[in-house]
This record gives structure tokens, sequence and C-alpha cells, in this order.
């Protein structure tokens, strides 16, 4: 009887490894399936994210200007002190050579065209060359808002007069301009090197950048030396007992703490009770420190633990004190990643909104800072204010200022992955 039964037993033992072959093989293609259909959802998401800041923002890149010939008068100018002269009637004789008006009202509709900031534009350029006074300066000017929108095709020309801020008559001009090759759509540099200001044809983000770039420089300078410094003591010369236990719970806790909660500190000790100054890169970098110290700290312990042990044996073996180990061996050693974590937690604090926005950094500056203790915004508190502003130009520089902070973040990425490639050790 057995050996009459041994053969149906091999042959359900091999069925039941086939089965339970093809039960795995299965198991591993559904998660194969399901990892691929993750990473396919996230960059397809990743996709129209980008693709909606690009179609929204593209616009902002580049201005469209006016050339206008103005004619310099000594009469409105002084060659003695140019900085003091008649700029708006300038100006006038200006633009009343570029389109000749039939009354003061369609001078008014015509001067529209340009940005209001136009007298300034002439203003400095004759300030740098007072040569052109008594003769004739030409310029290419922005034109305002509304008319670098009708430009990129944002308004809709067969919309009823009423309906738009732009009249009829003024698009006749604007398409005269065209016509005789006075209207120009170069690269927007004024994006990048203009402060903010209430005119979207003429506001930037160097404030902002500026503004940045001190409060980063703040946060990097107190966060970087204090981190290695406690993660350090942590890891290597701290006695293991409850109340370092403690220690590393909270700092723990502290890197998932909401951003927003680091402002209300920062709101209520570094303004409140310190006086510092309000909206200044000092406090933001302050903030910005407190927020990313906790990230620094687990980085620069998890690098430190990654250091082989032979490596701090073999030094004391050498003599080495355990300052030496340290400082000598198992720091520059651990280097690579600790810079790595070090970039990618700014990185983070840059594109931080809520902390900034608490203590006041966004306020309107029309110029960049000179110091860590001027008024100042940054580059994600900016966005918000352009966001939140009604002009139909400001939308388009919403989604460029987005697309220049993303520019940042992936340039800061891109510098911690080739240090780490570049500086990092195999054991």
């Amino acid at each position: 009887m057995t050996d009459a039964t041994l053969p149906t037993q091999v042959q359900t033992a091999a069925i039941n490894r086939a089965r339970l072959r093809n039960k795995r093989n299965a198991a591993d293609f559904r998660l194969r399936a399901y990892g691929i259909t993750a990473i396919s959802i996230a960059v397809g998401l990743l996709g129209i994210l980008l693709f909606t800041l690009v179609l929204g923002g593209y616009s902002a890149f580049v201005q469209t200007h006016i050339r206008v010939d103005f004619p310099i008068s000594a009469e409105y100018v002084d060659p003695a002190d140019p900085a003091e002269g008649n700029w708006r009637a300038v100006v006038s004789d200006g633009v009343g050579a570029l389109l000749p008006s039939d009354s003061p009202a369609q001078a008014r509709q015509i001067a529209q065209i340009l940005t209001n900031n136009t007298q300034f534009f002439v203003r400095n350029a004759v300030v740098a060359d007072p040569s052109v006074i008594g003769g004739t300066l030409t310029l290419d000017i922005p034109a305002a808002d509304i008319f670098d929108q009708l430009n990129k095709g944002n308004i809709d020309r067969n919309t009823p007069e009423a309906n738009r801020r732009v009249t009829d008559q003024q698009i006749e001009w604007f398409d005269s301009l065209q016509e005789q090759g006075r209207v120009s759509t170069p690269f927007n540099w004024g994006l990048f090197f203009n402060a903010d200001s209430r005119f979207p044809e003429l506001a930037g983000l160097s404030g902002a950048i500026t503004g940045s770039f001190y409060a980063l420089l703040v946060c990097f300078l107190i966060s970087f030396p204090v981190g290695i410094a406690a993660a350090t003591y942590l890891e290597e010369f701290a006695p293991k007992n409850r109340w370092t236990d403690l220690i590393e719970v909270n700092i723990n806790n502290l890197a998932a703490v909401p951003s927003i909660v680091f402002g209300l500190l920062g709101l209520a000790v570094f303004l409140q009770i310190f006086g510092l100054p309000r909206s200044a890169p000092l406090v933001g970098g302050l903030v910005l420190a407190l927020m990313t110290l906790p990230t620094i700290i687990i980085v620069t312990r998890n690098a430190l633990k990654a250091v082989p042990p032979s490596i701090r044996e073999a030094a004391y073996g050498m003599g080495a004190s355990p300052q030496q180990v340290i400082l000598h061996h198992v720091l520059p050693l651990s280097l690579p990643g600790i810079l790595t974590g070090t970039i990618i937690g700014l990185a983070q604090a840059l594109g931080e909104t809520a902390p900034l926005l608490l203590i006041g950094m966004n306020a309107f500056i029309t110029s960049p800072p000179g110091g860590v203790l001027e008024a100042s915004t940054a580059l994600p508190t900016q966005i918000y204010i352009w966001a939140d502003s009604p002009e139909r130009g400001f939308v388009s520089r919403t989604s460029a200022g987005i697309l220049v902070l993303m520019g940042f973040l992936l340039l800061m990425n891109a510098v911690a992955i080739f240090l780490r490639q570049r500086l990092e050790r195999r054991w």
C-alpha cells in the first residue's frame, strides 16, 4: 500500500510546490506592479504640477517693452543738476512725439501704455549720461501691465470694450506701435534684479532672493556648528542614562513639530522678549535654525554611527586621545553625510513660509536689504504676497516665483548629491 501511494504523494508535493511558486511569482508581480503604478502616479502628478507652473509662469520671463525717443530739453533739465529736472514734462514730450493726441484726455490715455515709473527710467538714464541733455534719448520702456497682457494674448480683443480695462482706441495705438517696430518682448531680467513693486511690470525677486540668502546664512552659521557639537556629544561622550534618553526623544519629536510652532516661538521670544527688529533676516535665520537644528543633529549622529569601530580602535591603539579620535578621524570621515544632511535641511528651510509670515517677513519692501538687520522678504513669502495681489500680471509672476524657488531647491539638492558622491567613503 505504501508503494502504491508513493507516486501519488510525490505528484501531490510537486503540484503543491508548483502552486506555491505560482503564488509567489504572482505576489512578486503584483508587488512590482504596485510599485510601478505608485511611481507612475507620483511622476505623473509631478509632471502635471510642473506643466501647470510652466504654463502659468513662462510669460513672466519675458516683458513687453516700447521704444520711445525722449527729447531732453535744457528747458526742463539743468545740466548742472540733472537729477532735479522736470521729468514729467520730458516724458510728456516723448509720448506726444510717439503718438500725437488731440486732447489732454487722449494724451493721458496714451501715457497709460507705458509703465507709471517711466519718468524714473528717463531720470536715471540722464543722470548716468548727462551728455544727452539737449539731444534725444532713446529708451526701451516697460509697457504697463495691461498692455503687457494684451501683447501676450491674455486679453481677448473680441471682448466688449465695457468688460476690459483697455479701450479700443488704446488697442489701435498699441497696434500702431507694433507696426512701427517699437514693441519688443526681451527676456525679463527685471524678474531677478528688481525688487518688489506695486506695478506688476516692474516687480522682481531681488529683495526676496537677498533676504532668503541672509536668512539661510544666519541659519547655517548657527545650526551647523551647534548641531554637529550636540550630535558629537550625544553620540560619543554623553553617558547612557534617562536624561540623555529624554534629550534624544525630544530631539526626534522636535524634528516632527510643524514649522508654524517655531514661528510662534520666534514671535514670542525673539521679537517680544529680546526686541529684535521685525521682518529682519536675522530673526528669520534664528527661527529657521531652530527648525533645522533637530534634523542636523539626527543626520550627524547617523553619520557618526556609520564610521566603522575599527577606525576608533586603530586611533586609540596609536595613543590618540578621545578628542583626537573624534576631531582627526571620526568627524572627517563622517563629513560627507553631515554636509548632505545639512544642505537638505537648508533646502527645506528655504521653502518654509509659515514661520516667516509670523515674524513679519511678508512686508512690502521696495529695495533689497543691506544686512541681516534690515527689513526684508523671502522667496516663499514673496510668492505669498504676489498670490494675494489682484493684478493679472502677478498671477504669472507667482508661478514664475515658484519656478525660481524650485530651481534653487533643485540646485541645493544637486549639490548635496554631488558632495555625497564625491566625498563618500566606502568601507
